[in-house]
């Protein structure tokens, strides 16, 4: 009785999940490439920024991308890659690019060293930097894990000029490789945008605000009036708080699918994984503990639930088979059909649910059968990330130590 009642509760909290992430998935809205000029007039740029800390596995990749992706010229286009004093070849690659490919639209520059007596967290700082010496119009951030499609610089700047948008930032395609981010992001994907429902975060009378920090592209004159990311130096979540200035200074916010215009592979490894969503999942949610308890919970009852209950019914059929032809006319398995039927439409509901994510994040249903395993990784997750924020136990990024922002 009490599997059964449990059962029932994945149920309720699957089919609430799955039809807030249905109306999440039906109202997001996206580019259209097809508004997209070709150019843009001749003394309109844009300044692409790309701050990199220890990213020589991706910034040759990501520059390149970048260049690709456009027929913007020089008059129009400036690609800024900030090295953020990285520890490793990421500079040097850099600069060996810019050497080989002698393109007057890439630019490199060495980031300088923090002022002292300051805090500033993560890539506020680079970003910072850059913006002094960027001459665009617009100022498009994207991180060095992403790669532009073709087009995506043109389609997101008629897009802004169209709808009057002020910060345009998008959810880019999902890619997975490794098996911890098959199990993980998936899923967290799919959480986002139930959190923060679209048409919540686009309507600028409700308080709902979030920006991706992989894509954020600003008209210059309002990334001057919120202060950019000076005015948020010590925020580790620097995105979502430079979305909330954005709609608190009454200015046009737009969250959109992005599948289009790029695609971005946070993490490669369990470990960077754990230390990236640890580092601002709770500070994501205004650092509630309740929040992280719900969505533990949440996750604890859509993903593990429903499968430690088919096994446990699949160990109770197999220990009272021998003891009759008849199994389910005993009385202490009065439970078990209906029991093992919540089970299996839950899992599968687990299927529906990647499948849904997959027409925003464009990330295939690859591994859903484990979900259970991942909502429990994602649930410690949860949990992790509300202790290393409140305690700071190995709450870095990249091996820089964090601290919060009181």
């Amino acid at each position: 009785m009490i599997l059964l009642t449990l059962l029932i509760f994945s149920l309720i909290v699957s089919t609430a999940y799955t039809k807030n992430l249905r109306r999440s998935v039906k109202n997001a809205p996206r580019t259209d490439s097809s508004t997209a000029k070709p150019s843009l007039e001749r003394d309109r740029k844009v300044s692409v920024i790309v701050p990199a800390y220890n990213e020589a596995e991706n910034i040759r990749d990501c520059a390149i991308a970048i260049l690709e992706s456009t027929a913007l010229c020089v008059d129009n286009l400036e690609v800024l890659i900030v090295d953020d004093r990285s520890t490793d070849d990421t500079l040097a690659i850099a600069q060996t690019l810019q050497q080989q490919l002698n393109d007057p639209r890439l630019k490199i520059l060495a980031g300088q060293a923090r002022p002292a007596n300051e805090y500033w967290a993560g890539k506020n700082w680079a970003c910072a930097e850059a913006v002094q010496v960027a001459t665009g119009d617009f100022l498009l951030f994207i991180d060095a894990d992403v790669r532009l499609k073709p087009g995506a610089i043109e389609t997101a700047i008629a897009t802004v000029e169209t709808e009057k948008i002020d910060l345009l930032t998008c959810m880019p395609a999902l890619v997975c490789d490794c098996f911890a981010e098959w199990l993980v992001q998936p899923l967290m994907f799919n959480h986002l945008a139930v959190c923060f429902d679209f048409t919540a975060v686009n309507d600028p009378t409700t308080d709902s605000a979030f920006a991706a920090g992989p894509f954020m592209l600003f008209r210059r004159s309002a990334y001057d009036k919120i202060g950019g990311h000076a005015a948020v130096a010590s925020e580790i979540v620097e995105d979502v708080e430079l979305a909330r200035r954005i709609k608190r200074a009454g200015l046009k916010l737009g969250l959109y699918a992005g599948s289009n215009l790029a695609s971005v592979r946070m993490y490669r490894s369990w470990s960077a994984l754990w230390e990236g969503w640890t580092k601002n999942l709770y500070l994501g949610a205004n650092r509630s503990w309740g929040m992280m308890i719900y969505m533990a919970a949440i996750m604890f009852f859509l993903y593990p639930m429903p499968w430690l209950g088919l096994f446990i019914i699949l160990k109770q059929i197999i220990s009272l088979f021998p003891l009759s032809s008849s199994l389910f006319s005993l009385p202490s398995s009065f439970f078990l059909l209906p029991s093992s039927f919540l089970a299996i439409f839950v899992i599968w509901q687990q299927y529906n649910l990647r499948s849904l994510g997959a027409q925003i994040s464009d990330c295939s249903t690859k591994y859903w059968w484990l979900g259970g395993l991942g909502g429990a990784l994602v649930a410690a997750i949860a949990i992790g990330s509300a202790i290393k924020t409140e305690t700071g136990w190995g709450w870095t990024w990249r091996g820089r130590a964090l601290q919060i922002n009181n």
